[in-house]
This record gives structure tokens, C-alpha cells and sequence, in this order.
């Protein structure tokens, strides 16, 4: 099992956004005593992510935000969907910053790209490499 997991200077606003726009679900969601976000986790279908603040920790030294990267980053999430028209037109309603239109792909399916309001790229698509023969 893969885990994918980042980080958010503002985990509330990424909250909302991952689940009203992105259409992930809270799988839970761990607080401090004063109510900040120490950690989430996600799903989306069997798919699973988590996410917490960018507070100073060890970890901190391995991981960069996009927008210190120039926009890029260097892994990226994949989602299978069975909604994409219904995800994606969410998206564009919600003004989300659309990297790659919604359109086929030559190996099958077809696919969107989006960035989170931190710049995290996210790509959902209803082609499933594992169903794939």
C-alpha cells in the first residue's frame, strides 16, 4: 500500500478545498487543543492521503512547496474517478487553476490536471491501470 502524503501552510483551506472541490472525503481529522489541523487523512475511493501543517519538524528539511520550485512539483497524485465530467466541471466552477483541460489520452481514458491553491498538481482521470488488460 502507497500512502502519499504533503504538507499545507494553511491545512484548514486545504481541507476545504480537497473535499468541496477535489471531492475527497475526511477520513480523520486530528486537532491540537486550540483547534489547528495536526493531521489528516483522506480518501477517495480505496485511495488514501494524508496531510498536516508546515510546522517546523525533522521532516520538514526533505519536502519544498511549489512555489519555492518555481511551480513544479516533483511527485504528483493520479486519481481514478468515475465522476471526471461532474469532478471537473466542480473544478472549473470553483475557479481552481486548471493545468491540463480535460481531454483523452492516447492510452486510454480521458484525464484533467489541477493545482490546489498551494500549488500541489493533482490529475484525475477515469483510465485504471490496474483494470487495464
Amino acid at each position: 500500500m502507497l500512502i502519499p502524503a504533503t504538507r499545507y501552510r494553511d491545512p484548514e483551506a486545504a481541507l476545504g478545498f480537497l473535499r468541496d472541490v477535489l471531492g475527497l472525503e475526511e477520513h480523520a481529522v486530528y486537532r491540537d487543543d486550540d483547534g489547528r489541523i495536526v493531521h489528516v487523512q483522506m480518501t477517495l475511493g480505496t485511495g488514501l492521503m494524508m496531510f498536516g501543517p508546515d510546522t517546523a519538524s525533522p521532516f520538514q528539511r526533505f519536502m519544498v512547496h511549489p512555489d519555492q520550485t518555481g511551480g513544479r512539483e516533483t511527485t504528483t497524485i493520479y486519481a481514478v474517478v468515475d465522476d471526471l465530467p461532474a469532478r471537473h466541471a466542480r473544478c472549473l466552477a470553483a475557479g481552481a487553476k486548471v493545468l491540463m483541460p480535460l481531454e483523452d489520452q492516447p492510452h486510454g481514458g480521458a484525464s484533467f490536471t489541477v493545482a490546489d491553491p498551494e500549488g500541489h498538481v493533482w490529475s484525475f482521470g477515469d483510465y485504471d491501470p490496474r483494470a487495464a488488460g
